[in-house]
């Protein structure tokens, strides 16, 4: 259970509309569902999760759009990208990068930047790896890495936790593993959780309500694929030149040092670590986090 939601995505209301929405079909035959705000150079952004649908990105997409094109997009087996089966057969990493090149094609865009935030990091990572000339530039958005590393050690949770958070994760994580999933437990471990999550504690009862959603069967599908194909792609961007941004807070549950095997495997990249920061640098730090982004974009 402690893996499951590592990566999530705050949702919180937005100043905007779509512009357009709609469906791409997959090599498989099944369907991504997208929405698409703005104009200009295009924008994937990648929610993290994994099993998490894409709501809680709007808001980030509409403050992007200002300036560019965004795209969001349900990830297979969430919201509305819906599947029949959900399986070692029907989700794995290939299929997720799959899915986002089908979405490129489908768009008509001929590359993209492509902006992924915690495991959304990691599967454009893995993206770049398998499609490197659909890709403009990549940001890597607090990301969970370009490796496995981010497994070993102590539990990222419970090290941004007090002592009477962890006593709190640890009974509401109990009475689900005792098979009570009512939202009443789910957002009570939410609530253990969320203080983990963002500097500025004045958004932790939103983040909880985050937290009480998404889909644990395929979070642990995904996780169980990254160990058994032995996720690493730190060897394979000798070639990938370029422009790379890593961002991410200074106290985020994902250590800088994450981020800093990203720097060293891209050969174009640059890391910023932004003060009073921990995994919502559009929170903690909005300013400095969209200036930053919007500054690489332009460079």
């Amino acid at each position: 259970m402690k893996k499951i939601f590592l990566f999530v995505f705050l949702s919180f209301l937005g100043h905007s509309f779509a512009q357009t929405e709609g469906f791409s079909t997959n090599t498989d035959a099944s369907h991504t569902y997208y929405k698409v705000f703005g104009k200009g150079t295009p924008i994937l952004i990648i929610n993290g999760g994994p099993g998490m649908n894409s709501n809680g990105f709007e808001p980030m997409a509409k403050i992007l759009a200002e300036h560019y094109q965004t795209i969001i997009y349900d990830q297979r087996g969430t919201g509305k990208s819906t599947l029949k089966e959900l399986n070692d057969k029907t989700v794995s990493m290939k299929l997720m990068a799959d899915d986002i090149e089908s979405l490129r094609k489908h768009l008509k865009i001929e590359k993209w930047t492509v902006l992924g935030h915690s495991f959304g990091g990691m599967l454009a990572s893995y993206y770049a790896t398998i499609y490197p000339n659909s890709i403009d530039k990549l940001i890597l958005s607090s990301s969970g890495g370009v490796d496995l590393s981010l497994l070993k050690g102590e539990n990222l949770i419970e090290k941004g936790l007090t002592k009477a958070e962890k006593d709190s994760l640890n009974y509401w994580n109990d009475k689900i593993d005792k098979g009570d999933t009512s939202h009443k437990a789910r957002l009570g471990r939410g609530r253990a959780m969320a203080p983990a999550y963002v500097y500025d504690q004045k958004y932790v009862p939103i983040i909880a309500e985050r937290l009480t959603q998404g889909n644990s069967t395929l979070n642990s599908l995904l996780w169980s694929d990254m160990q058994k194909m032995n996720f690493d792609c730190k060897n394979k961007f000798a070639n990938f030149n370029n422009p790379v941004l890593i961002i991410q807070g200074k106290q985020d549950i994902i250590s800088p040092a994450i981020g800093e095997i990203s720097l060293k495997a891209f050969p174009n990249s640059k890391m910023i670590l932004l003060e009073n920061c921990k995994h919502y640098g559009w929170l903690d730090a909005k300013e400095k986090y969209f200036d930053s982004i919007d500054t690489f974009l332009k460079s």
